[in-house]
């Protein structure tokens, strides 16, 4: 068969077997099309388009049957309900990010959908929902691009989530992440079919099928890790061995030990953290006779060397960048030994006072940010209180760190409500400029005390005429943290009058808009939440 534009340039354009010009593929015209038609075969730009156009055509319309695949199993049935017709409604809108955006692409007023998701999964999870069908694929790829979403995501999806990112390699990631909301899992008396699944199941699957049969029976749980152990993968070991923070007790440290020897060094790493947690094992009973031997009431005397002892239980040898060597095993024997072996050393003095010794030769900031360490590792809310004083006292006076990121994860070991408390008193002395670390580890929502204290502060930098946008994120944060009760309590400051003559151009503007989508945001928080309740 010839192409019309060969039949006009004199039949030099013929086809192969495979049905192809004498240009060859699409390919081979462009390589023509660049190079000019005289150089190639001497064709004619004309022939050229012309074997263009049949191309395109056979292309889009001459494609050769292929094999059908054979049709997928049918996802596992997911018996939890969907949430309410609103509250799907919603979750459709907050995936695709629709919010009433002003001119110009401009966000002003209007609330910040995309952070608000995050609030919608964790309630939805908490209801026991499922996600609608045919908002899987789209809560899929919303956890692809955002890794805080997976864990509450990948719970909503389920089993239909898991069926899916089999079929599709973007969301392979659902694979090993986690398979909360798995519902086809062996119940863990269910011998034959743990054995089964620990044996051919995802990595997900196995995660998830360990952490119920630690639930059930820690011992077995451990015993079914131990079969696999030692063919298991580095990165493999040392995620499993992470998945046992949870619910950790004196029954794990059998396996922990033996995991001191592994081969990987980030595996026994993890074992002598994990070991030094449980502060009656004997790995913590080790570190403790270690510690007291460098750390009294008669000065500090850190360790000559590093001996294999302290390396087989955890220590690292060598310091990083501008770090002397005795400092750095000092801070890792402190940190590590059981905080309760202190009070007999320093003459039954509580913790507060032990921190409010003097500590010569300039040992006093590793030594309190290696108790600082500890407090955290063994959740201790003593110590923590101590080392992080009081919240109005200037931080670079506190007793035990002037770091906020050291004082918000000392925080954290805290009673919520104590927690709120102190971070309330912080924010009253300090303002909000120091205080962002320190509001990410209180509960949300913010309420009574703690929530009063944000938004006075945010009304006092207002009325100070300070740079607004420099608390666009503290602005952010409270909007996705106050409590929705607390909308009408700022309508007053939607409206607030213009600050100082001194103050930034338009920045009396910036804070009435800050203040209109903080209210608007807590309104939509506030329906969102009600949209999620079960019907009656």
């Amino acid at each position: 068969m010839k192409t019309a534009g060969a039949e006009r340039a004199g039949g030099t354009a013929h086809t192969g077997h495979e049905g192809q010009e004498a240009y060859g593929d699409w390919d081979g015209l462009v390589g023509a099309a660049l190079l000019g038609t005289e150089r190639r075969r001497g064709g004619s730009p004309r022939a050229l388009l012309d074997e263009a156009a049949v191309l395109t055509l056979r292309r889009r319309a001459g494609l050769r049957p292929a094999r059908a695949w054979e049709r997928p199993e049918p996802a596992p049935r997911d018996l939890r309900p969907e949430p309410p017709e609103a509250a799907r409604r919603r979750l459709a809108q907050l995936l695709a990010g629709r919010g009433a955006g002003g001119p110009g692409g401009r966000r002003g007023a209007a609330p910040d959908l995309t952070e608000l998701l995050p609030q919608w999964l964790t309630a939805a999870v908490r209801h026991g929902y499922r996600a609608p069908a045919a908002l899987v694929p789209a809560l899929l790829e919303a956890a692809r691009a955002r890794t805080d979403l997976r864990p509450h995501a990948l719970a909503l999806a389920g089993s239909r989530g898991l069926w899916l990112a089999r079929l599709n390699p973007d969301w392979r990631f659902a694979l090993r992440g986690g398979a909360a909301g798995t519902p086809e899992l062996p119940g863990p008396e269910d011998r034959e079919g743990v054995e089964r699944l620990w044996q051919e199941g995802l990595f997900a699957e196995r995660v998830a099928l360990l952490g119920a049969v630690r639930a059930h029976d820690p011992v077995a749980a451990t015993a079914l890790l131990s079969t696999t152990w030692a063919t298991e993968r580095a990165e493999d070991r040392l995620m499993f061995l992470d998945s046992l923070r949870v619910g950790l007790s004196d029954l794990d440290e059998p396996f922990l030990e033996a995991a001191l020897g592994d081969r990987s060094r980030n595996v026994r790493a993890t074992a002598a953290e994990l070991l030094s947690a449980l502060t009656g094992s004997a790995l913590a009973a080790r570190m403790a006779e270690r510690a007291l031997a460098c750390v009294g009431p008669e000065g500090i005397d850190p360790p000559a060397e590093c001996d294999a002892g302290m390396l087989r239980d955890g220590v690292v040898k060598r310091p990083p960048a501008g770090r002397g060597e005795r400092a750095w095993w000092l801070g890792q024997l402190v940190e590590a030994a059981p905080l309760s072996c202190w009070r007999e050393r320093f003459g039954g003095l509580d913790p507060a006072a032990i921190v409010a010794l003097p500590v010569g030769d300039g040992w006093a900031e590793e030594l309190h940010a290696a108790w600082c360490r500890a407090a955290v590792r063994q959740r201790d809310p003593q110590w923590s209180k101590a080392l992080l004083g009081s919240a109005s006292a200037p931080p670079a006076a506190g007793p035990g760190t002037a770091s906020l990121a050291e004082r918000a994860k000392l925080l954290s070991v805290l009673p919520d409500g104590e927690r709120a408390e102190w971070v309330a008193e912080f924010v009253r002395a300090h303002g909000l400029s120091e205080a962002f670390q320190l509001l990410g580890v209180c509960v949300v929502p913010w309420a009574g005390a703690l929530g009063r204290a944000v938004v006075d502060a945010l009304d006092a930098a207002r009325e100070a005429g300070s740079y607004p946008w420099s608390f666009s994120g503290v602005m952010g944060l409270a909007e996705r943290c106050l409590d929705p009760a607390d909308a009408a309590g700022l309508e007053a400051l939607t409206r607030a009058p213009a600050g100082p003559a001194e103050a930034s151009p338009g920045a009396a503007a910036y804070w009435e808009e800050a203040f209109q989508r903080l209210a608007s945001t807590l309104r939509l928080r506030a329906t969102m939440l009600a949209e999620l309740i079960p019907p009656s």
